[in-house]
């Protein structure tokens, strides 16, 4: 019989070859490889997984019960070829991760963190004019930051008006239809861009000050200095609204705009699943139940269709 080590190599190879990243999953399984070793073990046991999944004890249980989560899949897979292994039975550790709620930006905050993006310093250099685009791209499209950083110059069809985001979280590709205010933006930051980078070393379609790529802890860094500075975050608070929740924004606001037009969302909602990238429609079902006024609005739709039934 094979070895754990070269089981585990098998395990995450045949799925990774499915399209999974696994990149949690495969740091933490070698992890538990190795603690199985030290152990002289070579059986999975419940109670082995458990004591490895409870490590260290500084840790939040959410990540106990990621740990536990990861090991219960492989030995699923692994009893097939090794009936002896022990699946950790499912009310191990069953804690979960609380989904945050949502901030959904006003108008008026989005305008003032537009307005602050584009007074960043230096006047005179690229930075205000990339972060007011990617901020303004962001709240208009709902894209993900890992999304926008990534996206390549020529990945902008200007004249088709078209976005593509290329084989992003969950190795999916889509197209993005971009509106001609969004397209007219768009071509004032290419041409300033084109005037202070003429050959820049990326093919990046945001760059930084220096005109290299920006990066995910530079955009969020200037997220958070542009939140406090115009009152979404107290002045040296970690927690407040996130740039993820543009994101959020863009899919509350379309879901509340087609309950207020009389369109059929069931039949609609797998078009904004596609939009936004999600591998399951049942993703974007979760914006219907985290907003009180969608939950209105599903209730009064709700309660129309029985008084038509009546």
């Amino acid at each position: 019989m094979i070895s754990l080590r070269k089981a585990v190599e098998n395990y995450l190879t045949m799925r990774r070859s499915l399209g999974f990243k696994l990149r949690d999953m495969g740091y933490n399984l070698w992890h538990f490889v190795s603690f199985m070793e030290q152990q002289r073990a070579s059986i999975i046991t419940a109670e082995l997984a458990l004591r490895w999944a409870q490590q260290p004890q500084n840790v939040l249980p959410a990540q106990w019960a990621a740990r536990l989560s990861f090991v219960r899949s492989f030995a699923r897979y692994w009893s097939a070829t090794d009936p002896r292994t022990e699946i950790p039975p499912m009310g191990l550790l069953p804690y979960r991760t609380k989904r945050a709620t949502p901030y959904i930006y006003s108008n008026d905050e989005i305008q003032k963190l537009l307005e602050a993006a584009r007074n960043l310093p230096p006047s005179t250099g690229l930075r205000p004019w990339t972060y007011y685009s990617l901020f303004g791209l962001m709240a208009v499209t709902g894209m993900r930051i890992s999304e926008v950083i990534r996206l390549d110059r020529s990945d902008l069809d200007l004249k088709q008006k078209i976005l593509t985001v290329r084989l992003t979280k969950f190795s999916k590709s889509r197209l993005i239809p971009l509106h001609t205010s969004t397209v007219k933006k768009l071509k004032r930051y290419l041409h300033r861009r084109d005037q202070l980078y003429p050959w820049p070393p990326t093919t990046r379609l945001f760059l930084s000050n220096q005109g290299t790529p920006l990066t995910d802890c530079m955009a969020r860094w200037t997220f958070v200095k542009l939140s406090r500075l115009i009152g979404l975050r107290k002045i040296g608070s970690s927690f407040g609204p996130r740039l993820h929740d543009l994101r959020h924004r863009f899919a509350v606001n379309t879901l509340v705009h087609w309950y207020q037009t009389g369109v059929d969302v069931e039949q609609r909602l797998p078009v904004l699943s596609t939009y936004l990238g999600h591998a399951h429609v049942t993703d974007t079902y979760w914006y219907l139940s985290a907003i009180p006024e969608l939950l209105a609005l599903t209730k009064d739709l709700l309660e129309k269709r029985w008084e038509a039934l009546s």
